[in-house]
């Protein structure tokens, strides 16, 4: 009886310390998989047992077996995007897992800090006083659960990484809109207008975050000016803490298929202007290979952090510089210009309201790039160069994105300015656009031998110069060269 008794009691030892079949959270009802793709899903079981994992549109299952953790991953094929509710069924041995009301259609990544985290209510961390502007016109809009959904990972920090985060998958309607990241709301909203088809987008973001803080650690190491010791961190302001975010948040995520990465941060890493397009070069590499992306297929997009003086004073200009090299050394990588989305009072406070224009701009990228919309112009005009007329009345500036028909405005600017031999900025109020030259002519009356030209370029510099298309001018700051004639 004794050894029956142990061997019973042995059994339901075994039996307790069995594994549940488990997917990762982000796996879950409501999901949305990337179309046309070899999509990865993954989870934990048993060590060495068979997984099979079948979409309810194919009549296959790919099948993988669990590694000596526990751990299981596969990629299934998915089929053109639709509105149709699939489901994804897991099974181990006896056990199943469904996964239901799984649309297929294109994917996204949002990231960041708290622009990108910034919800359509206004609030994100520490922050109620950051309205989205002419919100209630969206939240109070039919039902679009099939055609928007969101995945936002909550805000964490771990010395570990994590394999799972927690959250739910949820559609948009007048219930939801209101807590979901606004800037990917509205990219979001663009797309599906666009690609009539299911978009679903993972928000990863936190608010004050650096670069650093979505970072591995190995990464980080290589750099001699962070002090990546546990003392230190314990001491720093926690929103700065380095690569805390990207082990709580982002890598759990990591694999997930997805089309391409939008990226709204910068203001946390002002005054270190010097280091961060190399930082973004290497974060976009590192993330790519963690995607799985050898061929820089990964888009990676950009938002240019908005005039505002709650920064160090004259330490805004430097760093959105650095956002527009990042795009000169980052493969498929572009920007959005923001220095015309924001008001007057809006000027102390860095959650400017307007995140429609800025959600829709990264929508233009994509759409462009990505989607084959040739049509739809997405890039802002930039000076390439400007030169002093032979009377020295005038600069010839040229601007990429202004042809054929030039720029919305001669008269009433705002946001320009010309330098004088003395070092004296003057204001600019007047331009003229030749359309046979394609360049663009400043009057500078009055002004004693141009050395520069500057434009948006400031803590707190808006502008609004743009072109027909309502694209508006990246802000620079440039040398007057003579004129060679």
């Amino acid at each position: 009886m004794r050894k029956l008794f142990f061997v019973i009691a042995l059994l339901a030892i075994c039996m307790s310390a069995h594994a549940e079949l488990k997917l990762m959270n982000v796996f879950s009802d409501g999901m949305v998989l990337q179309q046309n793709a070899s999509a990865s899903v993954w989870g934990k079981s048993d060590k060495g047992t068979n997984v099979s994992v079948q979409g309810s549109w194919s009549d296959r299952a790919v099948t993988c077996k669990t590694d000596s953790n526990g751990n299981w991953k596969v990629s299934i094929p998915t089929p053109k995007g639709s509105y149709t509710p699939q489901s994804i069924t897991v099974k181990c041995g006896k056990e199943t897992v469904t996964v239901s009301n799984v649309l297929i259609g294109e994917v996204w990544l949002g990231s960041g800090q708290s622009n990108m985290e910034m919800m359509m209510d206004g609030s994100q961390y520490g922050y109620v006083d950051c309205p989205v502007r002419d919100a209630i016109e969206y939240i109070a809009q039919p039902s679009a659960e099939n055609k928007i959904r969101m995945f936002t990972v909550p805000r964490k920090q771990t010395y570990e990484v994590l394999d799972d985060v927690e959250g739910e998958w949820r559609g948009a309607c007048s219930e939801t809109i209101a807590t979901m990241s606004a800037t990917s709301y509205f990219f979001a909203r663009k797309l599906n207008e666009m690609l009539d088809v299911p978009v679903g987008v993972i928000v990863c973001a936190f608010g004050g975050a650096r670069i650093e803080s979505w970072m591995p650690e190995d990464l980080l190491a290589t750099y001699p000016d962070e002090d990546l010791s546990k003392d230190h961190i314990e001491k720093m302001f926690f929103m700065h803490k380095p690569y805390m975010a990207y082990n709580a948040m982002l890598a759990p995520m990591r694999g997930y298929t997805i089309k391409g990465f939008i990226w709204y941060q910068g203001c946390s890493n002002i005054g270190k202007d010097q280091q961060y397009a190399s930082r973004v070069a290497d974060l976009v590499a590192r993330w790519r290979k963690e995607w799985g992306d050898t061929t820089n297929e990964l888009p990676f997009y950009q938002v240019e952090i908005a005039p505002c003086t709650e920064h160090p004073k004259d330490q805004s200009a430097p760093l959105r510089q650095a956002q527009h090299d990042a795009v000169k050394i980052v493969p498929n990588c572009s920007i959005v210009v923001t220095n015309d989305l924001l008001d007057e009072y809006e000027k102390w406070n860095i959650h400017p309201s307007l995140k429609k224009p800025v959600g829709e701009r990264l929508a233009y990228l994509a759409l462009n790039r990505d989607y084959g919309f040739k049509g739809i112009p997405c890039y802002s005009p930039e000076a390439t160069g400007a030169t002093l007329s032979s009377d020295g009345k005038n600069i010839i500036l040229e601007l990429t994105e202004v042809a054929p028909l030039g720029v919305n405005r001669e008269k009433a600017i705002t946001g320009l300015e010309v330098c004088s031999s003395d070092g004296t900025w003057y204001p600019v109020t007047e331009i003229q656009f030749n359309n046979w030259t394609r360049q663009l002519t400043v009057k500078c009356d009055g002004i004693s031998s141009p050395t520069a030209i500057r434009y948006g370029w400031g803590d707190y510099v808006p502008g609004n110069i743009k072109n027909i298309y309502g694209m508006p001018v990246t802000p620079f700051n440039i040398e007057v060269k003579s004129s060679t004639k």
